[in-house]
């Protein structure tokens, strides 16, 4: 533990999702008391309220979306400051869910079945150029600049679709996503658990594809604070990590996936019932409430595969996607954005302090692997091949910003 730390008395923000339960655990499991940190957790409404307050200082850091640290430097809001990231919180544990009656419909446009994630994307395009009569269909994410929002979209593009013209997309904070599909506001959502469980669970809807299916253990929440804070409290930054590092591999271990779906499920936490978040917790996912649940080792992610480190070939590869759907201009260096948000020098620093062995480099190539697989350093790592078979190759962005710079 740091001899000094500046602040030990912390408020972090979250939200009802299963995937705070890094945060959840390292509180009542002691983590971080063990690094000298007296930590109190703020369950939050919506995305947006995590942003303000950290902003604000109200929060000293939270929870929050992988992409929020990033658009925090683009100017998208006036209360935004720059944030960073040091420690990625886990891989993977979100779906698309949709409505029990859009899947009845969906089935008539396919012969092979909705099981494999490109399949089930070309049918919802053949449904779609056939239904041009109706309204277009409305799908829900959590945030504009989310993965849900990415995954989403490529997903649908893969397809065949237009995510700009041929459906609607809105936003939806994740508590509120099961009952805007009971009203049928929505006809899907794209969401992390437990709020695909339980619009299975009660009949609403049915998980049509996982984030893991689209992308092999893509990112998904970080642990966030301004940069101001992070320069202002280095020592209690480095704890609160170390601390959520003793969180995660507690957490990733089978053997207690049982007792923290009882602990998040909690009024404080989560707020639902235990069964629910039981659903994709451990190691297998129900897809539909009339089927048995199919095995998914690799749904929630938390520590294995190199899961936390901060890797800029995964902000990289949000700052395109960013660009793709227009929220960035085609000018910004993305290079040098996620140089100054996925502070992977903080990271190394903690994972020393805690002996373990963090990744020499920065990135990596994303879409090559379909089993897991160690690198040169011989650290295990996992799947990473897209739906479409794509490779992301994040050498090419630095190389074309290097002859942007040339010229």
């Amino acid at each position: 533990m740091p001899s000094r730390l500046e602040k030990t008395e912390l408020t972090l923000g979250f939200m009802p999702l299963s995937d705070a339960a890094p945060l959840i655990v390292a509180r009542e499991l002691g983590f971080f008391q063990r690094h000298g940190l007296k930590v109190q957790l703020s369950r939050e409404t919506s995305w947006a309220n995590i942003r303000d307050k950290v902003a604000l200082g109200l929060l000293d850091g939270a929870q929050m979306l992988a992409p929020m640290t990033l658009a925090s430097r683009i100017g998208v809001d006036p209360l935004s400051k720059p944030l960073v990231t040091a420690l990625s919180l886990d891989l993977n544990g979100k779906a698309i869910t949709i409505s029990e009656a859009l899947y009845r419909r969906l089935r008539s446009y396919t012969t092979s079945g909705l099981d494999d994630a490109l399949t089930a994307a070309h049918a919802l395009r053949r449904l779609i150029d056939a239904e041009r009569d109706r309204p277009p269909l409305t799908f829900a994410v959590v945030y504009p600049f989310s993965m849900h929002n990415y995954i989403l979209r490529y997903w649908l593009a893969a397809g065949g679709i237009d995510p700009d013209k041929d459906v609607r997309i809105i936003v939806i904070p994740p508590p509120q996503m099961v009952s805007q599909l009971r009203r049928g506001a929505v006809d899907g959502y794209c969401v992390g658990e437990p709020w695909n469980s339980a619009a299975v669970n009660e009949g609403l809807g049915r998980v049509l594809v996982t984030d893991h299916a689209i992308w092999n253990n893509g990112p998904e929440k970080v642990l966030g604070v301004t940069e101001e804070w992070a320069e202002r409290n280095p020592q209690t930054h480095d704890a609160l990590i170390c601390a959520l590092l003793e969180a995660v591999h507690w957490l990733d271990q089978p053997q207690h996936r049982n007792e923290v779906s009882e602990l998040i499920a909690g009024s404080r936490f989560v707020d639902i019932a235990v069964d629910v978040v039981r659903m994709s917790m451990l190691g297998t996912f129900q897809f539909a409430r009339t089927e048995f649940p199919r095995s998914q080792p690799d749904f929630h992610v938390f520590h294995r595969y190199a899961a936390n480190f901060p890797w800029r070939s995964h902000a990289l590869w949000m700052a395109t996607q960013m660009q793709r759907w227009h929220q960035l201009p085609i000018g910004v260096d993305l290079v040098a954005l996620t140089a100054a948000t996925y502070r992977t020098d903080i990271y190394r620093a903690a994972a020393t302090r805690m002996g373990l062995s963090a990744p020499t480099d920065d990135c990596k190539s994303e879409g090559l692997h379909v089993r897991a697989w160690k690198n040169e350093q011989q650290l295990k790592l996992g799947p990473d091949q897209f739906l479409d078979r794509s490779v992301f190759d994040p050498q090419q962005v630095m190389a074309n910003r290097a002859g942007k710079v040339a010229s």
